[in-house]
C-alpha cells in the first residue's frame, strides 16, 4: 500500500509546522560578517600593500634577498 500526500505549503508554514528555528536572522548576520572579511582580505591583495608586507625595507629589502639568492647559488661551485 502506497500513501502519497501533496502538501501546499511556505518554507515558513513548514518550519513552524515542525518547530523548527528560524535561521534566516543568523544566516544574514553570518553572511555580512563574511562580506566584511572578504572586502579587507581583497584589500590585502592590493599590489603596492603586499609589496609593503613582503619587503619591508623597500630596496633594501629585495637587496638583502638579491645576495641571499647569490650566496646560495655561489655555494654549489666548489
Amino acid at each position: 500500500m502506497k500513501l502519497k500526500f501533496d502538501v501546499d505549503c511556505t518554507a515558513e508554514e513548514l518550519r513552524d509546522f515542525f518547530g523548527l528555528p528560524d535561521v534566516k536572522p543568523m544566516q544574514e548576520r553570518l553572511m555580512r560578517e563574511l562580506e566584511d572579511r572578504m572586502r579587507a582580505n581583497l584589500q590585502a591583495l592590493d599590489p603596492e600593500t603586499m609589496l609593503t608586507t613582503w619587503l619591508p625595507a623597500g630596496l633594501k629589502g629585495f637587496e638583502q634577498l638579491q645576495q641571499m639568492f647569490f650566496s646560495q647559488m655561489g655555494r654549489g661551485k666548489k
